[in-house]
């Protein structure tokens, strides 16, 4: 078998090994910032465990029953990634690709007027600006609003002594959508003792959607955000004009069908430390 031949007969092997190792590489950076990371790492260990034990020792029944096992393995990762799953799905729905005239706009400039007068006067935030997936699915309770976004608005609802001021606000196209929401709480044990209520129910929400969570804190003042389950806190306005308007608005850096999945499955790493600032 001359040079040509074995390129020939060797090439397949080769690319299914390429993508095989791509995908693993990808598929453990997922796994590794969801909420189900502790979940898999478990379950995995202790596949594994089982597999060697019963191959090295020869235990016929269990080996049967794990090869059985394997077959339903499709059905636990959709379970135990259901939220990440409908995540990538929604973003997917918003590639170029799929849809190359569709354009999200958010009124960034009313969010950071509002941010920039309750943070001065301590007054606590918690906004959730809508993308993709309704946060309906996610969020509980609320009081309908269904007004214009403006920063009168927002300070009205936030205010203290405001019978609606605990809890989120939905924000979606310019327009303040519920009030008074509850956010899912992230089940994360990592965190900072610092990191308060409502800074854990922005990472929920963030964790469970593909929201962007903006948030004043009540005590401090600090602004920060949350988007994909990482919490940055201790920016400044500017900061965080600049950060709502890379992820909002589309056409600021056009970025191509590859970039934007690659960007989505392995996420950069946070400025500013990640849980750092007060």
């Amino acid at each position: 078998m001359n040079f040509w031949q074995v390129i020939g007969t060797g090439w397949r092997p080769a690319v299914e090994i390429v993508l095989l190792a791509v995908g693993l590489y990808y598929a453990f950076l997922f796994i590794r910032r969801t909420r189900g990371a502790p979940v898999a790492t478990g379950f995995l260990a202790l596949l594994l465990t089982l597999t060697i034990v019963t191959r090295v020792l020869d235990l016929t029944v269990l080996n049967a029953l794990l090869n059985q096992f394997f077959g339903v393995l499709a059905i636990a990762v959709v379970v135990i990634f259901q939220p990440e799953l409908r995540r990538i799905l929604a973003e997917l729905g918003n590639l170029p690709l799929f849809n190359p005239t569709r354009e999200q706009r958010e009124n960034i400039e009313d969010i950071i007027q509002t941010v920039d007068r309750l943070s001065p006067v301590k007054i606590g935030a918690l906004i959730a600006l809508e993308q993709n997936q309704h946060l309906s699915e996610v969020v509980e309770g609320g009081v309908p609003i269904e007004s214009e976004l403006t920063p009168e608005m927002m300070e009205t609802i936030f205010f203290p002594n405001n019978a609606i001021h605990d809890g989120g606000v939905i924000v979606r196209d310019g327009r303040i959508l519920r009030a008074a929401c509850i956010f899912p709480l992230t089940q994360r044990q990592d965190l900072p003792k610092s990191v308060g209520t409502r800074h854990r129910a922005a990472i929920g929400l963030s964790e469970e959607s593909d929201a962007v969570v903006v948030v004043v804190s009540e005590e401090t003042g600090s602004i920060a955000y949350a988007y994909r389950g990482q919490l940055v806190r201790g920016i400044t306005v500017e900061e965080l004009r600049a950060f709502l308007t890379s992820v909002l608005v589309r056409q600021v850096e056009p970025r191509s069908w590859w970039q934007r999945t690659r960007g989505f499955l392995a996420k950069a790493p946070p400025p500013r430390g990640g849980f750092g600032g007060h």
